[in-house]
């Protein structure tokens, strides 16, 4: 080796080495992806700059990323919305048509079937989820003893299993290598923290929690605690464990080993209980006071990020599973300027946008711009697709059916509307479908707990579906569907489309788990409402 080829190996050498070693893995990024509960898109002050409820740490990872303005769950309440996240694929495909699991609900997602944690396992990263799970794991019943299946468990079945026996099916057994929180929604049973496989204190006594603090009237479930365990201790728990986790992780990332973070917090849904530190900060109410320790929590996370050299190449996501709960007390919130839902209709469990559309930041230093804010049209499903983008890797067609991947749009190359539409779905199994400024709602009423209320004498004689043009009316004010005939028709078809094929993405023709009705038995078809309509005015002649 002549001198000239010596000296110019040792300068390529020193340059590599020079490289810092967090551009050279930046195509494989550490991931955490905060999933609030029940947290509304008016209570980030970046999004509603009229909110009184201060989130310092979400501003500044605004500031830091990008911030979504039209990002949806892809239900309006807890489990549906956790099973898109894990899955890529909409939760109406499952069995779950409605509602919510129980705390004691058998898994939902199918054996099989490919969830994120287990697509970024197989690519060599380390995955722990921590928190609220709520996707049914099977507990060991007693003998001769039953729960129920797709909804919460009734009051006479909450000591109808063994505690002191392993849970299986659980987080570990769809790609986590690690889990530690509770096993659904905090009013729900059983009140004591699970690790992987089993509880970490048994629940042999029988307790309520309030369900906000301070506030006499309301508890949650009566049913098995463990001793000591009040709910003030579980936000500040997920928190130290999500810390905690990502300083043992620090080493292993800083060298080739990447890992996943899916920290589903138990906040700000009921029951609503800051901790003394946070009783009264906000000056509006406990709900608020909540929300702060929640974008407290945020904090923690980014602030162990930084600690351990990890932020540069870490996407971290913050988002909610849906709206803001009535919980909340919207009335005393609005009363002092706060609205949790923005300028949107409706809240949690309604088939409006208040029920579905959710704050959605990102903050991924190596590839995204700072600062930034996209308008596209982004479902929490799209986690699947973005991931595998991120990867370089195709999904098998029965993986991710309802998942588009958002890095176009984190890297600012989409040069297009990176969704066909999206399809949201409400707590009694109502459907609408958005394409671009459009959306067509099945039903007449809010599909869940705001008014008209499905059911009710108010919703009794409103047209059966509803179209709205969002981008005049954001807050879904005036039905146009009897003027749009045709869009009413084009978007009805395109979701009848995404339910017979089995999937809203392109590939092979899928399978749903039971077969999917667009309509409730008492929703009539827009034809059939038409003739009715006649029928009667024919009648009143």
């Amino acid at each position: 080796m002549n001198r000239i080829t010596r000296s110019l190996l040792l300068a390529l050498f020193a340059a590599f080495s020079w490289m810092p070693h967090d551009h050279v893995a930046a195509a494989t990024p550490n991931i955490v992806y905060v999933l609030c509960d029940d947290l509304g898109y008016g209570d980030i002050k970046c999004l509603n700059p009229n909110g009184k409820i201060p989130t310092p740490n979400a501003d500044r990872l605004a500031a830091g990323g990008m911030i979504f303005t039209d990002a949806h769950s892809g239900s309006s309440v807890c489990t549906p919305t956790r099973y898109g996240v894990m899955t890529g694929r909409y939760a109406w495909r499952s069995k779950l048509q409605s509602g919510v699991l129980g705390g004691l609900s058998p898994r939902l997602i199918e054996p099989g079937r490919l969830t994120v944690a287990a697509l970024l396992k197989q690519h060599g990263y380390h995955t722990a989820a921590i928190g609220k799970w709520h996707l049914g794991m099977d507990w060991m019943k007693k003998q001769g003893k039953e729960v129920s299946e797709l909804t919460i468990e009734k009051p006479e079945q909450v000591w109808n299993v063994d505690y002191t026996k392993p849970i299986t099916n659980g987080p570990n057994s769809v790609g986590f290598d690690y889990y530690f929180g509770i096993s659904a929604s905090l009013d729900m049973v059983p009140y004591t923290f699970i690790e992987n496989d089993r509880v970490t204190a048994l629940p042999t006594e029988e307790r309520a929690l309030p369900m906000m603090h301070g506030r006499e009237e309301g508890k949650t479930r009566l049913g098995p605690a463990a001793p000591g365990f009040t709910g003030y201790e579980v936000l500040p728990a997920l928190t130290r464990k999500a810390v905690d986790y990502i300083a043992r992780r620090a080493a292993d990332a800083k060298n080739g080993r990447p890992f996943f973070l899916y920290l589903p917090l138990n906040a700000p849904h009921t029951p609503i209980l800051p901790t003394k530190e946070w009783q009264g900060k906000s000056g509006l109410n406990p709900y608020a006071d909540f929300v702060m320790q929640t974008d407290a929590t945020l904090g923690a996370v980014l602030k162990a990020l930084d600690q351990h050299g990890l932020a540069e190449n870490t996407m971290v996501i913050f988002t909610s599973d849906n709206g803001c709960s009535p919980q909340a007390k919207f009335d005393e919130l609005l009363a002092k300027g706060h609205n949790p839902s923005h300028v949107f209709r409706g809240a949690k469990a309604d088939i409006f946008d208040g029920g579905h559309r959710v704050p959605f930041i990102v903050r991924w230093p190596a590839k995204v711009k700072p600062g930034t804010t996209c308008d596209q049209i982004t479902c929490l499903t799209d986690l699947m697709a973005t991931c595998a983008d991120i990867l370089g890797v195709k999904l098998p067609d029965n993986a991710g059916e309802d998942s588009v991947s958002m890095l176009p749009a984190l890297l600012g190359t989409a040069s297009g509307p990176l969704r066909e539409a999206v399809v949201h779905h409400s707590i009694n199994g109502s459907f609408s479908i958005r394409q671009g400024n459009w959306k067509l709602a099945l039903c007449a009423g809010s599909g869940g707990w705001s008014a008209p209320r499905p059911g009710s004498r108010e919703e009794q004689g409103l047209p059966p579906v509803q179209l709205y043009d969002l981008g005049s009316d954001p807050g879904e004010k005036v039905n146009v569907q009897d003027k749009h005939p045709d869009v009413v028709a084009r978007l009805t078809t395109l979701l009848e489309e995404y339910v017979a094929n089995g999937r809203s993405t392109p590939g092979v023709k899928q399978q749903n788990a039971v077969p999917v009705k667009i309509r409730k038995a008492s929703q009539p078809t827009p034809k059939a409402a038409a003739k009715t309509k006649k029928a009667q005015v024919k009648k009143q002649e």
